[in-house]
């Protein structure tokens, strides 16, 4: 492959403008764009993960949108491998590609590599998911300081998906998840320019409620119940999904649940914000002039 491949990054939080800037750059430098976010891999949710419409996917083709089924076994080693599949093919086609999305921890396994764990049993993340379904994240985030305060000082401790993981390996292993972590970093065959979206938080915030409530308009709640009897997968534990789950089974009047979507959408970003802020290699976006080749 031919040197000076360059692969250009735009992250941020949810509703920070990441998809309109992504395909402006791919029109610009007539070349596709790789989605990074975790919850839009998936065929089944559609309005609740903010896909790109299909407008926007007809000017730019776009990858890893729609690419696997909620019942799909799917996760973070399995994008980088399949990433860098990816881009080994379209950068034999382009010199620059976009990959945009809003999910840190999957750019990084993509820009820079992840460890390697160990495989855990079904039976292990069966339970876990069992036990986190019936005592709450409360007690995931008591499960993981008491046996790795370490990873729990760092770990996004509002994402149940994580802590199960981190749980998962120590009871598999009986050592911390803090002890697969290397932080080697992977040499790539292609240089990555990185940005990051930054919007004032109170037009971030009002964005946000914007979008769900259009969310809600364009059918989130007939989304969301057509995929309630799924609701133990992993992939729904995500928020727009969980809430609406909770409305279905009683424990939210429909207002306190579009409330709570809201809240808790606020507070997805404001992680992501703080995510991009600290990573290594990443600059706030200011204007086009910050990409150099």
């Amino acid at each position: 492959m031919a040197e000076n491949k360059i692969l250009i990054c735009i992250g941020g939080p949810t509703a920070s403008g990441k998809t309109t800037l992504a395909i402006q750059l791919a029109e610009k430098y007539h070349t596709e764009i790789l989605s990074v976010d975790s919850r839009q891999f998936y065929r089944e949710m559609n309005i609740g993960t903010a896909k790109p419409t299909q407008e926007e996917q007809d000017k730019v083709p776009h990858h890893f949108i729609n690419h696997v089924s909620i019942h799909d076994p799917y996760d973070i080693g399995l994008f980088e491998k399949e990433s860098m599949t990816l881009l080994e093919d379209r950068f034999k086609h382009h010199d620059i590609l976009i990959a945009v999305g809003g999910s840190g921890l999957y750019f990084k396994a993509m820009l820079e590599g992840i460890d390697t764990f160990p495989p855990v049993s079904p039976d292990i993340l069966v339970q876990l998911q069992k036990e986190y379904l019936e005592k709450g994240i409360d007690y995931l985030k008591g499960q993981l300081q008491e046996v790795d305060p370490n990873y729990f000082q760092i770990v996004d401790q509002h994402n149940p998906v994580r802590l199960i993981r981190a749980i998962s390996i120590y009871r598999e292993t009986g050592l911390p998840f803090s002890s697969f972590r290397t932080g080697k970093k992977v040499k790539r065959f292609f240089e990555s320019q990185c940005f990051y979206l930054s919007p004032p938080r109170a037009i971030l915030y009002e964005r946000i409620n914007d979008r769900v409530d259009k969310m809600v308009e364009d059918g989130l709640i007939d989304e969301v119940r057509s995929l309630k009897e799924f609701k133990e997968l992993k992939a729904l534990q995500t928020v727009g999904y969980t809430e609406l789950f909770k409305y279905f089974s009683n424990e939210y009047e429909i207002k306190e649940a579009i409330l709570k979507i809201k809240q808790h959408t606020r507070q997805y970003a404001k992680r992501q914000l703080t995510w991009f802020n600290n990573a290594e290699n990443w600059m706030k976006w200011e204007d086009e002039s910050m990409i150099l080749f």
